[in-house]
């Protein structure tokens, strides 16, 4: 299993109430729905496949 990391973020309350409107859409717990915006996000900017791009082209795996 993969090491787990834990952060903490602070919202104000605006963005908590627009962030509790996907429970159940992006994920059940609180901690699954941020990872899931941040997941997309990175995708969306295509800072993910630009990494692993990078990474493939370089031999590196971490």
């Amino acid at each position: 299993m993969a090491e787990v990391k834990r952060i903490q973020v602070s919202f104000t309350e605006q963005q908590w109430k627009l962030l509790n409107h996907f429970k159940g859409e992006l994920g059940e717990s609180d901690a699954e729905v941020i990872r899931t915006i941040v997941m997309s996000w990175l995708a969306e900017k295509s800072f993910i496949t630009d990494t692993v791009k990078t990474k493939i082209r370089n031999g590196t795996k971490k």
